[in-house]
Formats: C-alpha cells, sequence, structure tokens
C-alpha cells in the first residue's frame, strides 16, 4: 500500500500536470490549421458514416467565479438570438461541406448556460441541426442544465427535441462555499429542476460536483454527497477544482488562502469517492462515476471507455465537430479551434466561412503516445498487444518506453509481457504516468494541480 510519504516524495502533491482530454494538449495548438483545412476535414469524412457534434453557448446569466471557461454575461437575451442565428449560419455551412449520409451519434450542448435560450431558441436550434444531419440509431442529445435557469416551457422544448440525458452542475451544497465561489444554488432548486427532468421521460441524469474548493471539509463534501445521491443520478463527475486566476481572472474572487492543501484535496476525493463506491456506482477512470447500467460502466467493462474534451465517453465516432466560439473538433488528421472571441466567430460565418483559428495536424508519434495516454487515463494500464498491433512500433522500444515510466516512479507500476499496468494503490498519480508518456514541453503552459 503506497503511505501519502511516498506519493509525496513521488511529487503528487506539487505538480502541475494536464487533464489529457486531448493530446497534445490545447496549449500546444497552433496557427498552422485555419478554415480551409478544417472544411477540407469535414469533406473528407467517410460517407455513410457517424459524428458526434458540439454546440457552445458562452453565455450565462451570471459568472461563476469558481469557473474557467470561455464564457460571457448578459442581462437580456438580445445578444444570446443573435448567436443563435449565427449557430444557424454555421450548421448550414456545416450541412454544405459534409457528406451524403453522415448521421449524428451524439448532439451536445454546453456553456456556458444553454438552458439560458427561450424555448423557441431551443426549438428553432433543434430543427437547425436536424437539416444538417438524421439522428443514427440510439443516438444520444445531452444538454448541461443549470437548475437556476431552467424552467418547464424549456424542459418541454427539450424533451421535444429529442434529449436523452441531462447534466447538471451541483459543485458543492455548502450555503458558504457557493457564495465564496459564486454559484449559489440550493439543494431544493436542485432538486426540482430534476423532477422537472425526470417527469418528461428524461431517464439520463449526470450531475458534476467539485472537490478543493475554499472552506470545503469531509464532513462538508460528506453532506453534499449524501444529498446527491438522494437525486440518484446516473453518472457523476467528481472533478478538482483547478485554481488558475491568471487565466481565469474571476477566480481571483476567490480567497486562496481558504482552498485545501493538496494533501487535503486527496482526502476530499477519497471521502466522496468511498460514498459513491459504497452506494454502487462503479468507479469510471479517475473521477467519473456511474451506476452499474450506465452506458459509460458498460463501456469501462468492454474495453470500450474513451476520453475527449467532454471527459469520459462510450462515444466510438472518429470525428467530433466543434460549433460555436471557442469550441474544439477532432478529426482523423488533428485538432482545430474555433475563434475564441464570440464577435470574431460571428465575423466569419457571417462572410460564409469557419471560424477555425487555430489547432493541431497529428503527426510523428501523436497517434501512438495519444492513445497510450488515453489508455492509461480511461483504463489505468496500457495493451502491449493493441498498441504492436495498431503503431508502428516494435516491442522492445515499447517496453523501453513501459521501463522508463516505471523507474521514474520508484518502480511502483507493473510490467509484464502483457504491458503496463497501474495497481490501484498507485491511482492517484495517473495523470503524472500519462505525462511521462508526454513528448511535448509541459513548461509553456500552466496547468492544474495533479490530485
Amino acid at each position: 500500500m503506497m503511505t501519502r510519504t511516498q506519493l509525496a516524495r513521488l511529487g503528487l502533491f506539487d505538480a502541475k500536470v494536464p487533464r489529457y482530454t486531448s493530446y497534445p494538449t490545447a496549449p500546444h495548438f497552433g496557427g498552422g490549421v485555419g478554415p480551409e483545412r478544417f472544411a477540407n476535414w469535414i469533406s473528407a469524412l467517410p460517407e455513410g458514416g457517424e459524428i458526434s457534434l458540439y454546440i457552445h453557448v458562452p453565455f450565462c446569466r451570471r459568472l461563476c467565479w469558481f469557473c474557467a471557461c470561455r464564457t460571457q454575461g448578459t442581462a437580456t437575451l438580445s445578444p444570446v438570438a443573435a448567436y443563435v442565428a449565427t449557430l444557424k449560419q454555421e450548421l448550414a455551412l456545416l450541412r454544405a461541406h459534409l457528406p451524403r449520409g453522415i448521421r449524428l451519434s451524439r448532439l451536445h450542448w454546453g456553456g456556458g448556460t444553454p438552458t439560458l435560450l427561450s424555448p423557441d431558441m431551443m426549438r428553432d436550434l433543434i430543427a437547425s441541426t436536424r437539416e444538417v444531419a438524421d439522428f443514427a440509431d440510439n443516438a444520444e442529445f445531452s444538454v448541461e442544465i443549470d437548475p437556476n435557469e431552467v424552467d418547464a416551457a424549456r424542459l418541454d422544448a427539450l424533451a421535444e427535441g429529442g434529449m436523452t440525458r441531462a447534466s447538471i452542475g451541483v459543485q458543492d451544497f455548502d450555503d458558504r462555499i457557493q457564495e465564496t465561489i459564486g454559484r449559489v444554488q440550493s439543494f431544493d432548486i436542485t432538486r426540482d429542476a430534476v423532477d422537472m427532468i425526470r417527469e418528461r421521460g428524461i431517464a439520463s441524469l449526470n450531475a458534476d460536483i467539485l472537490f478543493g474548493l475554499p472552506y470545503q471539509t469531509q464532513s462538508g463534501i460528506t453532506e453534499t454527497v449524501q444529498k446527491l445521491l438522494s437525486l440518484a443520478p446516473d453518472r457523476v463527475a467528481l472533478y478538482g477544482y483547478a485554481h488558475v486566476p491568471w487565466m481565469a481572472k474571476r477566480q481571483q474572487m476567490i480567497p486562496s488562502d481558504a482552498l485545501p492543501t493538496p494533501e487535503e484535496r486527496l482526502a476530499l476525493f477519497d471521502t466522496a469517492a468511498r460514498l459513491f463506491r459504497w452506494d454502487g456506482y462503479a468507479e469510471i477512470g479517475i473521477d467519473h462515476f456511474a451506476a452499474p447500467s450506465d452506458a459509460l460502466a458498460i463501456a469501462q467493462k468492454t474495453g470500450r471507455l474513451r476520453r475527449n474534451f467532454q471527459g469520459y465517453t462510450d462515444d466510438q465516432t472518429s470525428a467530433l465537430v466543434g460549433l460555436g466560439a471557442s469550441s474544439i473538433s477532432r478529426f482523423p488528421q488533428g485538432f482545430a479551434q474555433n475563434a475564441p472571441a464570440t464577435s470574431a466567430h460571428t465575423a466569419a460565418i457571417r462572410e460564409g466561412r469557419f471560424s477555425t483559428s487555430r489547432g493541431h495536424v497529428f503527426g510523428g508519434d501523436d497517434l501512438l503516445r495519444g492513445r497510450m495516454i488515453e489508455a492509461i487515463m480511461c483504463d489505468f494500464r496500457i495493451d502491449a498487444a493493441e498498441i504492436l498491433r495498431d503503431f508502428d512500433i516494435s516491442r522492445a522500444e515499447l517496453f523501453a518506453l513501459f521501463r522508463a515510466a516505471d523507474s521514474s516512479f520508484e518502480n511502483v507500476l507493473e510490467v509484464t509481457e502483457d504491458g503496463l499496468f497501474i495497481p490501484p494503490d498507485a491511482r492517484p498519480l495517473t495523470r503524472m504516468i500519462a505525462r511521462a508518456f508526454d513528448a511535448y514541453d509541459l513548461s509553456k503552459a500552466g496547468h492544474s494541480s495533479a490530485i
């Protein structure tokens, strides 16, 4: 059993590492990918195939101080209406470049606050999306829902439009913490939103909570988790709060001296994780929990768990197309990101072109290292047979990488004839172990705490 002292010696409580929702990570994207290349990648998709579609809504009624997403506040719906009009133009532009027969495997609305849209805006956007491509069999349509910004009429519009999964942000139910992070959301409001969601036949429910928040204690997070469990979510993301005030200026509102230490963060995570496991949830990757019947739990058991910009997923499509300001797309050829500023994104779409401003073209051993990192993050193991089958690397070269990673962690990993494995008690080090397979210079980007 690894002790806290050993974890400390290996650098867990000091390290700043990526979350590895992509490889290379977004800070390494450059200017070599623009609108023309993005359009060519779309046109190169196989006819009759399936894609995932992400639509970003960057508006919020209020800006939560803890959030590091690209969002902007608005007191009225007029800029939101203008943005929806731009999204409709962007959808039409996508339709013009898509090969025949493409279907949607996944549709996700993220933000920001997608439920800021009026019911009519929602219906309009859903109709425009369905003009682009038909939904595949067993397609999933998920929406991030702010319980403070949703009502019966909006949920009616989403249910009528085919929403199959709702994702609600909780963060923490403690009043003092909510005030400190700028996100006041009572348990009663959250419970009422969940009830309205389920009354409309939307059976699948995700929830996000955070550990590592200011003034958070083990007893406090226990109470939050128990309240959340009473809502019976199918899937929970237990994210570590990333305090990056140099990137997200609004986080300067949060008192840094009220934040738990890295050692306390690990204790908070362990406390919450234990409660989810006790309630029968399967532990998925480094920070997700799912009911045994949930698609994520099934994907984990069958070796089909994947990781992308939305976290863990069972989505097997080779292309994720992101629409809206700052959205990131992934194609077999590389990554592409839209202009971050809403004004720049809107200007490009109105000129009849995509707003792609940067990205990354896969080269060298990107795909090999990306797959090994994804396998570590999803399965805590790298299957040597899979890597040797799918990539141009010799067994000697592959195992040299395994041994180098193992030696850098005091040989706490397991290297066998079958591959590399992370023992359960070493899993707090997972993101650091993934970093051992990252060939890019991480000193150029600020990352969050390893725990």
